[in-house]
């Protein structure tokens, strides 16, 4: 069974040569000159970001990597389908995060969203700037760099992303788990707006699906 801190970040993958992360980190074009984007532009689009889908590249806390496919339904739903070999799927909704185990017929491990930092960017209304939220403001390298946390839990983490502008994108993201360990998702170009159906983030029909 896998600990708090590997749950809280969602896998643990074969080794992969590091390397190939940072290529997939630069893969994305960058502007040739960039400001620290405000705050309150950020918060206006995530939460304009309904639903979205991309391909991402996973870099786990022990250096693993793996691919796969993200689907986003805010607010509260999110799907990451695994690439070969680990054909694995973690899912939220309904409150809850549950991760299915792709050689394993045991019902999937689940804990509550809220505890993850993931649930500050899929909450029904998102303000950076409310008090203690964000801990980090910074333009790096042509991107702005947010580190946020939940202000009634600090405990539980936090998840540094990183956006380019004009228009503003989300780029990847960086969860620290409340154990210390670090799980980097690398975005790629997210197609937006589309019809994602509920099923799709529903635990118990995913569930109910592997035990036929």
């Amino acid at each position: 069974m896998r600990s708090k801190g590997q749950a809280t970040s969602f896998m643990t993958m074969k080794p992969m040569r590091l390397m190939l992360a940072a290529a997939a980190f630069a893969a994305f074009a960058l502007p040739a000159a960039a400001e620290k984007i405000p705050l309150s532009a950020i918060s206006t689009y995530l939460n304009r970001l309904t639903t979205a889908e991309a391909d991402f590249t996973q870099v786990n806390a022990d250096g693993s990597m793996s691919t796969g496919r993200i689907f986003i339904k805010r607010p509260g739903r999110v799907r990451f389908e695994y690439a070969p070999p680990e054909k694995s799927l973690v899912m939220a909704g309904g409150g809850q995060v549950a991760i299915f185990d792709a050689k394993s017929n045991q019902p999937p491990e689940q804990y509550p969203l809220s505890r993850t930092p993931l649930s500050l960017i899929l909450a029904e209304n998102i303000d950076l700037g409310r008090a203690k939220m964000v801990v980090g403001h910074r333009e790096d390298r042509n991107t702005t760099r947010v580190v946020a946390q939940d202000p009634a839990h600090p405990e539980y983490g936090t998840i540094e992303m990183v956006f380019t502008g004009n228009p503003v994108a989300l780029r990847q993201w960086v969860i620290t788990d409340d154990t210390g360990n670090q799980t980097t998702v690398i975005l790629g170009e997210m197609k937006k707006g589309g019809n994602l159906p509920s099923s799709l983030f529903s635990i118990q029909s995913e569930a109910a699906k592997r035990n036929r």
